[in-house]
């Protein structure tokens, strides 16, 4: 897998969490707290990945 198709897969599936966690906050106030802090740390560590992916210069 290259660099650009992996960046492009973490994107997607950082997107798809930011749609989740809508959908859990919003449908389901009295959500699970655990459950919620759960995909929050998900989406925070695809954030992360990206931007160190892109930093390393390879991706603009």
């Amino acid at each position: 897998m290259s660099i650009e198709s992996h960046l492009e897969a973490l994107e997607r599936r950082h997107e798809a969490l930011s749609r989740e966690i809508d959908v859990v906050t919003k449908a389901h106030p009295s959500a699970d707290a655990v459950e919620l802090a759960n995909l929050k740390r998900k989406k925070l560590q695809l954030k992360d990945e990206i931007a160190r992916l892109k930093s390393n210069g390879t991706i603009h």
